[in-house]
């Protein structure tokens, strides 16, 4: 038979549920495991959700307009008037989750080879996009000793004349960092100077901690011509499997072309499209609740990673991650030895090895990405775990993973 895509071979699997056949595989067995690999919170989605869907009773699930029913793209143009970005509803695509703005954002901007600049570490599953688009990702490292924070001339010394956008994901994943205004403006005022776009990755927007304010680039009057924001109600409302995203611009060369990737995929679940409107008229109180839920889970996670002997992180500012450093020299092969040969209890835990959100070569190979999504009684005892399994771990004679 003919080979299979090239593209999609040479793709690397997604750090996220690169380990799932081992947990499985200990599940099988009869172990319990704490998932802190994927950002899937355990929080109760708003009831203004459910009560969407049980009044939904059209005799027909029809096709909805491509860019999104009206009662939604209007319930997120009041959400983004409440938090002070002055758009309108003609700027607003419904998607089908952050993902695939994202993707369609890919499309309509770049030409295979095109360069993408993205500070590292990163979301790995962006890496996905970059092969499907196939344009390239080029890396500016942030270090966890700096606070994972950017510079402008490590940012600038990256820039080619095949450079097209930057894109950035702020609260981040993995590492928790939440860009000052000065940062902000300072990648602004390079994306003008350079000409480029920006993607400005804002789904964590109001998880941020020690009341700190996050600044978004839709702030910025400046630079709306050649911004697009990528949001989502994954994480704001704890609802993944909504799988309900928007891409947001003023650019309407931009929405042209996203209307027509629109346009292909006909529409967005027409059911779902009618929960979201209930999640955003939920209003910002559910999501104040929801950001002090992850502030404790982040004290309890970060504390008790302190007390494990040769584990180093940054507290993180945002989001519900974190990246930490430990004392071994190839994660990947220590998660999979936890998930294999470790149990405390008949207990377990499974992270995401850190390398698969780097770039560069031969970074991260020592660290893991920690989602903090469990209650705090079930992370405090899953870092216990973890230490357990880490001083039995360097005890080792044989290491090899089988």
């Amino acid at each position: 038979m003919k080979q299979l895509s090239q593209r999609i071979l040479n793709m690397k699997a997604s750090s996220v549920r690169r380990l799932t056949k081992y947990a499985d595989a200990a599940e099988a067995k009869g172990k319990r495991i704490y998932r802190l690999n994927i950002g899937q919170p355990d929080l109760k989605v708003p009831d203004e959700y459910y009560e969407q869907i049980r009044a939904f009773r059209e005799p027909t699930v029809e096709y909805m307009p491509s860019q999104g029913i009206p009662e939604l793209r209007e319930a997120v143009e009041r959400y983004y008037k409440t938090i002070g970005i002055n758009i309108d509803r003609d700027h607003i695509y419904v998607t089908t989750g952050g993902t695939e703005a994202l993707l369609f954002t890919l499309l309509a901007l770049t030409n295979p080879q095109d360069e993408i600049l993205i500070f590292e570490p990163y979301y790995s599953n962006y890496n996905t996009f970059f092969t499907m688009t196939g344009c390239r990702p080029v890396a500016v490292t942030t270090y966890a000793e700096n606070g994972f924070h950017v510079e402008r001339d490590a940012l600038e010394e990256k820039i080619t004349e095949k450079t097209k956008a930057i894109l950035v994901t702020n609260p981040g994943n993995p590492t928790g960092t939440v860009l000052r205004e000065d940062e902000i403006r300072m990648i602004a005022d390079v994306a003008k100077a350079h000409d480029l776009y920006i993607i400005a990755d804002e789904v964590y927007r109001e998880i941020v901690f020690d009341g700190r304010k996050m600044t978004s680039f839709g702030f910025l009057e400046d630079i709306h011509d050649r911004l697009i924001l990528v949001d989502s109600v994954s994480k704001r409302f704890s609802a993944c499997g909504a799988r309900i995203g928007v891409l947001v611009t003023k650019n309407d060369e931009v929405l042209e072309l996203v209307s027509k990737l629109c346009q292909g995929r006909l529409s967005v679940s027409t059911i779902e499209q009618h929960a979201a409107v209930g999640l955003y008229s939920a209003g910002l109180r559910v999501v104040h609740e929801i950001r002090d839920e992850f502030e404790r889970r982040r004290n309890v996670v970060y504390e008790s990673l302190k007390q494990i002997p040769g584990v180093f992180c940054e507290k993180p500012e945002g989001a519900f991650y974190l990246i930490c450093k430990l004392p071994v020299e190839d994660a990947s092969e220590f998660l999979i030895w936890m998930l294999q040969e470790f149990e405390d209890d008949g207990e377990t835990v499974m992270a995401a090895p850190a390398d698969g959100f780097y770039a560069t070569e031969g970074l991260g190979k020592n660290e893991i990405r920690i989602a903090y999504v469990l209650e705090e009684s079930k992370m405090k005892r899953a870092i216990e775990i973890l230490g357990k399994g880490l001083a039995a771990y360097s005890g080792r004679t044989d290491r090899a993973v089988q």
